[in-house]
Order: structure tokens, then C-alpha cells, then sequence
């Protein structure tokens, strides 16, 4: 399967679910008629389908039913509830699930599907790719931590890679660590807002206009995400280069690192972590 021949259908139609949707139509992989999605308010989801294309269906089943890969996109805590009594749908052939609920990992669904009697769908019967967005997917500029272990085929898995990589870093991790690097891709975005928010501020208390503060900021983290994706050279030395030995950068580095700037970051991901 290629990405123009497909649908993709979507349980959950929610803020990430809905920034998938946005970054396959602007980046050209996927038109928005090719695209359906249920949530549990029909009337709200039929607003916000509307804002982009995508077709409202009624419930989970129809979703399965109409779409050759299937984005899991409920909240972690619906799962079981909703997915289970998919499986043999989710089972039959042609089907890719894309889960991108946190703390959900190819096992625990495998467990799902196992019944009380000890029965079960075969797994690989589940063609599945357990992962971990961030909502920069909207832009194309997203991360998609993806678990190491999966049941798709090797088609399947250029299928998934053909839709997601136009939109986004897929970053493969073991089951081990989807965790933390979840935090760091999906949880640190708002920390990023935090600090562009700070720099905002700092602008406008020297007399910049605001929105003229937030694009400078925006842009520079932009830029310097991007400068490292292209040299990969070491925090550290970007940061370095920019510090010119008794100049102004260094002065305001010196007092970040007196305010704890670093520790504060590692104590916000332990926060979540532990």
C-alpha cells in the first residue's frame, strides 16, 4: 500500500490526532477525503472533521471497517474498553494499527486481546506499531517515538513509513525506553512554550512588540533544533560558539547556570518520570 491509495481512520479525533491529520493533508501525503475518524461526541467531531475534510463516522467499528490503517487515538485509560471488541476486525488482513497512547506497548495489547479462557487473536494476526507523537507533526516538523518491536510485515512497515516520515522524525527505541523518550519529544514541547513564552516577556520588558518577541524566539529554537539535526555537533559546542570570551552571551549563561537552568529541566523530566 501507498499513502495515496489508502485510508487512514482514526478512533479519537482529539488535539494529536487531529495534528496527524493536518501534517499528512499539508505535506501532500494524504488527502483529507482519505481520512475518517470517531470520537465519543458526534456532534462535536463533526465540527472539527469539517475544518479540514476528514469524514465523521459513528463509532469505532465503522472506523475499522472503512480504513486500512487504523490510529488508535483515544485516551490511554479507553483502551481496553473500546479496542478489545475490535480484534477480529483489527485482525483481518489489510489492517495496520497505529497506537499513539502513552504507556501502551505492543505486550500489554497483545494481553488485551487474550481472553478470560485464555483464548486469544494470534498476534500476528495484529499487525501492530505501538508509538509516541508530538503535536509539531502538524507542521511536518514532529517526532515519532516508535516502538523497536512490532507485528507489521516489511510492507507494512514502508507503509508506516511512507505516511509518518514526510511529517516526522521516527525515532525508533526499545520497549524500555518509550517512556523517557516520550517525555523528552512529547511532554518537553511545553516546556519549549515556557521558555519562548520567558523570552517573550524579556523582549516586551525592553520594548519589543510581542508577537515581534515570540517570532524571534520561535525562529531561533527553531533554527537551532535544526542546525543540530544537520551537523550533530554537541550542545555544548553550539553553545560554546555563540559565547565570545568576556561578551554578552556568556554573562546571561553564567546566571542561568547560578539560577539552576539545567537542573531545572532534569527535574522537570523527573517530575514525570518518577
Amino acid at each position: 500500500m501507498t499513502p495515496s491509495n489508502i485510508t487512514v481512520g482514526f478512533i479519537g479525533y482529539g488535539n494529536m490526532a487531529q495534528a496527524i491529520a493536518q501534517g499528512l493533508v499539508d505535506a501532500g501525503v494524504l488527502s483529507a477525503g482519505r481520512m475518517v475518524a470517531c470520537a465519543a461526541h458526534y456532534d462535536k467531531l463533526e465540527k472539527t472533521t469539517a475544518e479540514l475534510g476528514v469524514r465523521p463516522l459513528h463509532n469505532a467499528l465503522e472506523v475499522v471497517t472503512a480504513a486500512d490503517v487504523v490510529i488508535i487515538a483515544i485516551k490511554p485509560y479507553q483502551i481496553a474498553a473500546v479496542v478489545k471488541p475490535l480484534a477480529d476486525e483489527l485482525a483481518k488482513p489489510g489492517k495496520i494499527v497505529v497506537s499513539i497512547a502513552a504507556g501502551w506497548n505492543l505486550k500489554k495489547y497483545q494481553d488485551l486481546f487474550t481472553t478470560e479462557d485464555g483464548e486469544s487473536v494470534d498476534s500476528p494476526d495484529i499487525h501492530i506499531q505501538c508509538t509516541i507523537p508530538n503535536t509539531p507533526m502538524a507542521v511536518g516538523k514532529g517526532v515519532l517515538v516508535t516502538e523497536s518491536v512490532n507485528t507489521l510485515t516489511d510492507d507494512e512497515t514502508e507503509t508506516f513509513e511512507s505516511l509518518f516520515g514526510p511529517i516526522s522524525l521516527i525515532e525508533r527505541v526499545d520497549t524500555a525506553h518509550m517512556n523517557i523518550a516520550m517525555v523528552v519529544a512529547g511532554c518537553a514541547p511545553a516546556f519549549t512554550d515556557m521558555y519562548i513564552e520567558a523570552l517573550g516577556d524579556a523582549g516586551v520588558q525592553y520594548g519589543l512588540q510581542r508577537a515581534t518577541a515570540y517570532r524571534l524566539a520561535a525562529k531561533m529554537v527553531e533554527g537551532v533544533g535544526a542546525l543540530y539535526m544537520a551537523t550533530e555537533t554537541h550542545p555544548g559546542a553550539m553553545k560554546d560558539a555563540v559565547c565570545s570570551p568576556g561578551g554578552t552571551t556568556i554573562k546571561g549563561v553564567a546566571q542561568l547556570e547560578k539560577d539552576g537552568f539545567r537542573g531545572s529541566v532534569i527535574d522537570a523530566v523527573d517530575a514525570i518520570v518518577g
